[in-house]
Formats: C-alpha cells, sequence, structure tokens
C-alpha cells in the first residue's frame, strides 16, 4: 500500500460505505445516483442525469485536446439479505445489499474523478458513466437506447469487476473473449395429470421433463465442437402437482453461456429441437421460449496494452496477468464493447479465507476497502495514458 493513498482511501472508504447503506436494485438507484451526483458536483464536474433512467455521466474537460475516454461503473444492487448485520454500515433496506461490489466500483470511479479533477494532468475529456440495472442485464441497453454514444461519445471505455479469490490488489485481464453471453431459456412440457396411482391415463410431464434435462446435456458434449465454449445449465423444475397426483406441467428454467454468436444460435436451435422432439415422441406439448440476456464481453485488442499498461504502472508487473483464462460469468459492459473500443479488468478483492475473499452474490460479502485506492489510481493512470498532456510523463 502506498502511504501517499490513505488520504484517498479513507475519503473512498467514507464514500463506499455510504453507498453500501443504501442498496437499490436495477433502474430504482434514485438515493444512490443522488449520493453520486453530489459528489461529482462538488468535484466541479458537469453532470447529466435521467440517462437510460437513473444513468448518468459526468464530463472532465482539461486543455484542448480531442480525445475522449469513458469511465464506467454499474450502481445496482441485488435481492440479498446482509447476513452480517451488524456491520457499521449494513443495508438498511430489508432484502437488499450491494452483495456483488458495485458500491466500490462507483467509489473507485469517483476516486478517479477527484484525482483527475485536482492533478489536470492530462489533455481532453474524460466521461464518467454511472449505469443503471447491471444485474439482469438492461442498463447498459436502456443507456445506449437513450443516446449515450450520440449524446456522449468517447474514443474507448474501460471497466473493471472485483474479483474475490484473486490477492487484493492484484489485476487480470486478456485480448478477446474474457467474460461469457448469458442466454435465458424457459422450456414448457404440457402433459395430463392424472391420479399417482393410474399414470396411465395421462401424460407424466415429469418423466418428460427429465428426459429433456438429461438429454440438453448432450449439445454442449455432442454437438459443440470441442475447442468452442458453453455452458448449459437447467436450474429450476416446477410442477403443478401434488403428492399422489402426476402433474400436467412442468416448466423448465435455466441458462446457457458462450462467446459466440454462432454457438448461441445453435444452442437455441437444438435446444429448441430437442425439447419439442422428446415432447412430440411422448403425445406433450411444448412451449420453448430463449431470450438473450447478457453480450459476450469482448475485449478490444488494441485497448488491452492500455489496461495491462496501467495496471502496471500502479502495482507492479509481478501483480498484472496479461492472459487470464475466460470465465462462463457475464457482465453487462459487454453491451458497450460491441458500440465503442475498450478493455475491461479484475481486480483481486482477496484470496479465499482472506478479507474480501468471499464470493459474490454471498449474504456475507463485503468489498474491500484497501483495493480502492489501487482501482482509483488505475483508472486515473489509462487517462493520463491516453489523453497525455504536452510535457507530462506518466509516474
Amino acid at each position: 500500500m502506498n502511504l501517499h493513498d490513505a488520504p484517498l482511501r479513507d475519503t473512498l472508504t467514507g464514500w463506499r460505505r455510504a453507498l453500501h447503506a443504501i442498496p437499490e436494485t436495477g433502474f430504482e438507484e434514485a438515493k444512490t445516483s443522488a449520493f453520486v451526483i453530489r459528489v461529482l458536483k462538488a468535484l466541479g464536474l458537469e453532470v447529466h442525469t435521467g440517462i437510460g433512467g437513473t444513468g448518468l455521466v459526468a464530463n472532465l474537460k482539461v486543455g484542448s485536446g480531442k480525445g475522449t475516454i469513458g469511465l464506467r461503473a454499474e450502481m445496482d444492487a441485488l435481492n440479498i439479505t446482509e447476513l452480517p448485520a451488524d456491520r457499521a454500515y449494513a443495508s438498511t433496506t430489508p432484502g437488499k445489499m450491494h452483495a456483488c461490489g458495485h458500491d466500490g466500483h462507483m467509489s473507485i470511479i469517483l476516486g478517479a474523478a477527484q484525482l483527475l479533477s485536482e492533478r489536470r494532468d492530462f489533455d481532453g475529456t474524460v466521461r464518467f458513466i454511472f449505469q443503471p440495472a447491471e444485474e439482469h442485464g438492461r442498463g447498459a441497453k436502456a443507456m445506449m437506447e437513450d443516446g449515450l454514444f450520440q449524446r456522449f461519445p468517447v474514443d474507448e471505455i474501460y471497466g473493471l469487476h472485483n474479483m474475490p479469490g484473486m490477492r487484493a490488489g492484484t489485476f487480470a485481464t486478456r485480448a478477446g473473449g474474457l467474460m461469457a453471453s448469458e442466454d435465458n431459456f424457459v422450456i414448457h412440457v404440457k402433459g395430463r395429470g392424472t391420479h399417482a396411482a393410474r399414470p396411465h391415463m395421462g401424460i407424466d410431464p415429469i418423466v418428460i421433463g427429465a428426459q429433456i434435462v438429461l438429454a440438453l446435456q448432450t449439445i454442449v458434449s455432442r454437438t459443440l465442437d470441442p475447442s468452442a465454449q458453453a455452458v448449459v445449465s437447467c436450474t429450476e423444475f416446477i410442477t403443478d402437482g401434488i403428492r399422489n397426483a402426476i402433474p400436467s406441467n412442468v416448466v423448465i428454467k435455466g441458462d446457457t453461456r458462450s462467446y459466440d454468436p454462432e454457438v448461441q444460435r445453435m444452442l437455441a436451435a437444438r435446444m429448441r429441437e430437442i425439447s419439442e422432439g422428446i415432447c412430440r415422441v411422448h403425445g406433450a406439448g411444448c412451449e420453448f421460449s430463449y431470450t438473450h440476456e447478457f453480450a459476450p464481453t469482448v475485449n478490444w485488442a488494441g485497448c488491452v496494452p492500455t489496461a495491462v499498461a496501467a495496471a502496471t504502472a500502479v502495482v507492479g508487473a509481478e501483480n498484472v496477468n496479461a492472459d487470464v483464462a475466460p470465465m462462463m460469468i457475464s457482465e453487462d459492459f459487454g453491451a458497450f464493447l460491441q458500440a465503442v473500443p475498450g478493455a475491461f479488468v479484475f481486480l483481486g478483492n482477496g484470496a479465499e479465507g482472506e478479507p474480501g475473499g468471499t464470493p459474490l452474490h454471498n449474504g456475507s460479502y463485503d468489498f474491500n476497502d484497501e483495493v480502492l485506492s489501487t482501482g482509483a489510481r488505475y483508472f486515473a493512470e489509462i487517462v493520463r495514458m491516453r489523453l497525455p498532456a504536452q510535457g507530462h510523463t506518466t509516474n
């Protein structure tokens, strides 16, 4: 930890814990955005609100440079009950908490805004983008549909996510696919209910549904090219039956993860064929739906060297992994990367068993305040590298 980081770390910790106490879920981030706006205006930034709902953009222009860099944070929390309710800054909203660290991400971007507004050691424009509704993959699209990049164009955009299980303060990224798409599916098997003692009188959707669940697992193992990546997961199996009655309906829900649009199309087609085919063989009806929730997060090769160089300048080369293995998790940032160049990185929140090591989306999770200033300095370094002031040398 850089000793000069202490005042910045304390400020960011105060912001982070204040945000942690007021969690709000997607498109409801009114208190959250109001807090962010107050901080940004206190820093002297020009703030534009109501973009894609509760989203906002703050601009900081220094000098006459034409370049523009976007830095993004997400604002929403999760419908999860905070388990360590005795934390001094615990959620004040029952059933909601910042269990993914978006409170920390906002504070990091606010910290970068403070550093850059104080030092003014760049030449160009920085846009600080605060996005609503990341958790369900709706906020990025909403902002773009509201003219985000037409009203506030950027040359490049950068983001990060904290990562429990990675040593605190380390960075990881890669060129190309970093995180997968997420598609959701619903399969409704329509059978005919009957008494459990007289199964021959009905069409059992549980047996049919079980066959569908097993058959779906053959798509990845027998249809997908082994060099490609995909996951098919059935996560819910719902019936309208009772103990002594075979139900009439089974609903199977789940999601798929992949990186390639062609793979997404193949998954959807094969899942429909399998589901409808098995139902038809048994004389049951079938309704199948498949929706695209998250785009894959695919880093632009031309932007990753900047992300790696900035991270290296902040924490040293030994703490930066420039070719991390891709993960099958999803992030709404992928939608932005389909529209403009940019790169996304992981920031270590803490190794397993250490502070910050509790998994994401867990009621006991908490953002590690020790890495807040690291993240803020990383983003500030990106700006200085991409929008260099004349005569300025990055340190």
